[in-house]
């Protein structure tokens, strides 16, 4: 009998924690800290954000190199696979809820780089995205829309990457292996243990 009542208040707390799901959403949308890789010519559009036209700090919006507290991943510019391997071991390492947002074309298509035998041509294959903004390179602007655009998907609850990443993990982990070979992550932790 104990044991049902156990449940029942369980329950209860669950039913009750949801009550303040829409806070927490709105307090995730306020606070977003922004873990940059800077791959390429995207770099160059991170520094007008941060200045008086956009201050993307009234926003709530911090950059922050830590992963481990960071929770908006920032993709800017063309991915070559050694670089894959650092953005997939960052992006592992980083809290849950964390979105991926990518711009320009490199990052979703390859861009101007599309004949190349060294530029990851989908992202998305090896990593899920949240917003992609494409452009070669996209202004401010564009960039700051984006960043809009997450903080709207976070409300609403539609920016659910790291959902899909623990959900579609074997088929990430596919597509990765594929790339890298199998045991790639074992043989580059020996490098990374020293980090983590």
């Amino acid at each position: 009998m104990s044991e049902r009542k156990n449940d029942d208040f369980i329950s209860y707390e669950l039913q009750e924690f949801k009550l303040f799901e829409p806070l927490f959403k709105w307090a995730r949308k306020k606070s977003l800290w922004i873990v940059a890789f800077c791959t390429g010519c995207g770099g160059i559009e991170m520094p007008p954000l941060a200045t008086a036209r956009y201050d993307f700090e009234r926003f709530g919006i911090m950059p922050n190199p830590a992963p481990r507290m960071g929770d908006l991943f920032l993709i800017t510019g063309y991915v070559t696979p050694k670089t894959l391997k650092r953005i997939i071991i960052t992006y592992e390492m980083m809290q849950d809820p964390k979105y991926i947002l990518i711009h320009g074309s490199c990052p979703i298509n390859g861009g101007v780089y599309w004949d190349s035998y060294n530029v990851v041509k989908q992202f998305d294959k090896y990593l899920p995205v949240d917003v992609a903004i494409a452009g070669c390179m996209p202004r401010a602007e564009a960039v700051m829309d984006g960043i809009m655009e997450i903080m709207r998907k976070i409300e609403s609850g539609e920016a659910d990457g790291w959902k899909r990443y623990r959900e579609n993990y074997e088929y990430y982990r596919k597509n990765q292996d594929e790339l890298f070979g199998e045991g790639w992550r074992e043989k580059d932790a020996r490098r990374w243990l020293a980090w983590i």
